[in-house]
C-alpha cells in the first residue's frame, strides 16, 4: 500500500508533464502546423499575461488564502489608463497601473488580515466593486490604447519579444524571492504550518498582507503586457483570468491548502493552459468548446491536488505506537 501511494503521489506530482506530452502527441497528429517553432514562440508570448498573474496568484496560494479579484483589478486599471492617462509616456502609464494594482492587493491584503475575513469572500467582493466601477466609468464602452502603448507588442530585446522580456523579468525576481530570501522561507512556512508560524515568532499577518500586495502588482503588470497585444479593453476584458491563473499555479503543483509548489511549476501551468487553447485554435475547434476545456483543466487541477494532499498527508502522519505494558 505504501509503495503504491508512492508511485501514485509520483504520477500525480509529473500529472502535467505527462498531460503535455499527450497534448504534444494529440494537436501535433492532428495538425502539422502545431508543432512549428513558431507556433510554440507565439504559445509563450500569449501565456506571457497569465503566467505573470498566475505567478502573483502564487504567493496568495501559498499562504493558504486565494485572490479571485485580479482580473477586475486589470479590467479598472486598463480603463482609468485608457481614460485618464491616454497621452503619457509608456513607463509613466504603466507605474500608474503597477501603483494601483498594488494598492487594490494592498486593500484586500488588510481586510483579510486585519478584519479577519476570508480572503474567498473579500476578492469574490472586490471582485464586482472593481468591475462595476470600470463599467461605470468607461460606460460599458470598448476603450482603445494609443499605438504608444500597441507599439511596445512589437517591440524586442535581443530578438526577444517585449512580452517574454517582461515575464521572464517577473518570473526571475519572484523565483529569487520566493527561493532565496527570508520572506520567501515565511510565505512556505506560513502556508504550511500557520500556529506554528506564528509560535516561532512569524509576522503572520504581515507576510500575507504582503503576497497580497505582489499579487496585485503582478496583475498590474500582466494586465499591462495584455492591452499591448490586444489594444483595447471592453467589459469582458479580464473576465475569468483569475481561475485561468488558479488552474495554472495548481496544474503546475501549487497547492491550494498552502506551503507547497514553486513559480516554475507555475509557469510550466501556464503554457500548459495556452497549449491547449492555442491547439484547439489550430485544430479549427468549436469555439464554444473552449470554456468547456478550460473548465475540465480546472477540475483536473483541483482533483490532482486534493488527491496529492491526501497522499502526503498519509505518507507524513506518524504511527504512534502504545506503550508496552512490562
Amino acid at each position: 500500500m505504501k509503495i503504491g501511494s508512492r508511485v501514485l503521489l509520483t504520477i500525480l506530482q509529473n500529472a502535467p508533464y505527462l498531460l503535455f506530452a499527450v497534448l504534444l502527441l494529440t494537436f501535433g497528429l492532428m495538425s502539422d502546423r502545431f508543432l512549428a517553432i513558431a507556433n510554440f514562440r507565439n504559445i509563450i508570448i500569449q501565456a506571457a499575461p497569465i503566467a505573470i498573474l498566475a505567478i502573483g496568484m502564487t504567493f496568495v496560494l501559498l499562504t493558504a488564502e486565494i485572490d479571485l479579484s485580479i482580473g477586475a483589478s486589470m479590467y479598472l486599471t486598463a480603463s482609468i489608463l485608457a481614460l485618464y492617462l491616454p497621452d503619457v509616456a509608456w513607463p509613466v502609464g504603466f507605474l500608474a497601473v503597477l501603483l494601483l494594482a498594488a494598492l487594490i492587493g494592498a486593500v484586500n491584503g488588510l481586510i483579510v488580515t486585519r478584519l479577519g475575513v476570508a480572503s474567498f469572500i473579500v476578492t469574490l467582493s472586490t471582485l464586482f466593486i472593481l468591475r462595476g466601477i470600470a463599467m461605470f466609468l468607461s460606460n460599458t464602452r470598448t476603450l482603445m490604447f494609443p499605438d504608444s502603448i500597441t507599439t511596445l507588442n512589437r517591440a524586442s530585446v535581443f530578438g526577444i519579444p517585449s512580452a517574454i522580456v517582461i515575464f521572464l523579468l517577473v518570473f526571475a525576481i519572484a523565483a529569487v524571492i520566493l527561493h532565496q530570501t527570508p520572506f520567501g522561507r515565511q510565505v512556505y512556512a506560513v502556508g504550511g504550518d500557520p500556529d506554528a508560524a506564528r509560535k516561532a515568532g512569524l509576522p503572520v499577518q504581515r507576510i500575507k498582507l504582503m503576497c497580497f500586495v505582489l499579487a496585485g502588482a503582478c496583475a498590474g503588470i500582466g494586465g499591462f503586457v495584455s492591452i499591448t497585444q490586444i489594444g483595447a479593453a471592453g467589459p469582458k476584458y479580464g473576465d475569468g483570468i483569475e481561475f485561468a491563473a488558479i488552474a495554472a499555479s495548481v496544474l503546475g503543483g501549487v497547492s491550494l491548502f498552502g506551503g507547497r509548489g514553486s513559480v516554475a511549476g507555475t509557469v510550466f501551468g501556464a503554457i500548459l493552459i495556452k497549449t491547449v487553447q492555442n491547439g484547439l485554435n489550430v485544430i479549427n475547434a468549436d469555439p464554444y468548446v473552449y470554456p468547456l476545456v478550460t473548465a475540465a483543466i480546472i477540475f483536473l487541477a483541483v482533483a490532482i491536488d486534493g488527491i496529492r494532499t491526501r497522499i502526503i498527508e498519509r505518507l507524513e502522519r506518524r504511527t504512534i505506537r502504545p506503550l508496552e505494558v512490562v
